[in-house]
């Protein structure tokens, strides 16, 4: 799966070289939820995405006014629903379900913004999609 995942995460691509923090394996639907823990239902997260996703797998848009599902890393395309802000710190959501994704995983939190920026200044950053 690390090969297919490419050593990032599913959600921010924040990847396992650059933090060396260990990817942790998630379930993209919740074992809570009925998720089995089968190739097909699994993918790498980081530690931050894989806490505030936990047994969500919806939310709420208030542009659209609807329920979505979050992002599928393993069946969506992350450009169709994200894009990088001008100075690369940010992960914008361009859809309702890349926008709900932004917000309920905290992928713009403080510190990952802070790190993105560095990593930005040493080239690093933003990684090919």
């Amino acid at each position: 799966m690390e090969t297919v995942a490419g050593q990032r995460c599913g959600y921010c691509l924040t990847p396992q070289a650059i933090t060396g923090a260990a990817l942790e394996i998630e379930h993209i639907l919740p074992e809570v939820a009925g998720g089995l823990t089968v190739e097909d239902n699994l993918w790498l997260a980081c530690t931050a995405c894989n806490r505030y996703k936990g047994r969500r797998t919806h939310g709420y848009d208030g542009r659209s006014g609807e329920w979505v599902p979050l992002f599928n890393p393993r069946r969506q395309r992350w450009l169709e629903h994200f894009s990088w802000s001008k100075d690369g710190a940010e992960i914008i959501g361009l859809t309702a379900c890349g926008r709900v994704t932004v917000d309920l995983l905290h992928m713009n939190h403080e510190e990952i913004v802070g790190a993105r920026s560095l990593w930005v200044q040493a080239g690093w950053w933003p990684p090919e999609s």
